[in-house]
């Protein structure tokens, strides 16, 4: 272990938790990995390695510092054995609060010199996880956006006893894993990008459903239109450019009339029925039929070339 690195315990082996490990371990961190489902530690190893390997070749990480991570990668025999001499310790189990609060509950009771343990929930608070831990000050949200390794963004949600200075902490160790961390001041469900999300995916799945556009095609649409330029300059943003030198009050004076008639017809809907349900999948299915295997690698190779961009682009 290197200056500069952290010692990571993630305790939860699923997609998220493998996301966690493989960053870590990309990065040449010492990271052990823990479970109480057998099942989901049986080939996390091996898949953290491939992952970690994976963003070598996307050129997000150097081969030495993975190789290094890689080989110092451990699964823990318990909580104990995973946690106790971990800095960080990164909750990444199921969405439900009770699961959490008892991984938590126990990670208190092994986890003396963790300087920081976090969830990696996307819409509990903070304040009910850590509510049967005793130094609740050191427990806080950080939550990444799938798949970890690759996209950048984390959102940390303190909650009202978290000691502030650890917050700037874990901003530090996440600068040092390539990562942007956004501190979100008050906790609402979903957080802000899965609460973004959440309100665009309404409105796609709404369009596909009213037949408006197929499914690969509404993809399209969003990946290149505004996801594309989100992805530059954010909403606000994108649109205090468009105006100008009027900036954001020559936009809303054009055009928020457009935007408001455009609100008024959203759907508003908050329950995707049974049948809704069922349409939507055999729509979204019959899209990709078969291309999954080919569709992944190839989201992640446009992954890497935007940041590379986006990179770039700040350097200049």
């Amino acid at each position: 272990m290197t200056a500069g690195q952290v010692r990571v315990a993630v305790v939860g082996a699923g997609d998220v938790g493998r996301g966690w490990a493989a960053m870590c371990v990309a990065q040449g961190w010492p990271v052990s990995l823990f479970d109480t489902d057998a099942a989901a530690l049986e080939h996390a190893q091996q898949e953290i390695a491939t992952r970690a390997t994976t963003l070598v070749a996307l050129e997000r990480a150097d081969a030495a510092a993975a190789k290094a991570g890689i080989a110092q990668l451990t699964v823990g025999r318990s909580i104990l054995h995973t946690c106790g001499d971990a800095q960080w310790v990164i909750e990444a189990g199921p969405e439900d609060i009770r699961t959490k609060q008892k991984m938590f509950e126990a990670i208190e009771s092994v986890a003396g010199k963790a300087r920081a343990v976090t969830s990696s929930s996307s819409g509990l608070k903070a304040a009910d996880i850590a509510a049967r831990c005793v130094r609740q000050e050191r427990c806080f949200v950080a939550h990444p956006l799938n798949p970890p390794e690759l996209i950048p963004l984390v959102e940390l949600v303190p909650g009202p006893l978290t000691d502030h200075a650890l917050i700037e902490l874990v901003k530090g160790w996440l600068h040092a894993l390539g990562r942007i961390s956004v501190v979100i001041k008050k906790p609402v469900p979903g957080n802000v990008a899965n609460r973004i999300a959440a309100a665009v995916w309404r409105e796609a799945i709404d369009l596909v459903l009213e037949g408006v556009i197929d499914v690969d095609d509404l993809d399209r649409a969003v990946s290149v239109g505004p996801g594309l330029g989100w992805a530059a300059a954010g909403p606000h943003l994108t649109y205090h450019l468009a105006a100008g030198e009027q900036g954001v009050s020559g936009f809303l004076q054009h055009l928020l009339r457009t935007f408001e008639t455009i609100w008024e017809d959203l759907p508003t809907w908050s329950k995707l029925e049974l049948e809704q349900q069922r349409r939507l999948i055999t729509l979204i299915e019959r899209a990709y039929d078969g291309q999954v295997s080919v569709i992944r690698p190839a989201r992640d190779r446009r992954l890497a070339a935007i940041l590379r961009g986006l990179e770039l682009a700040r350097g200049e």
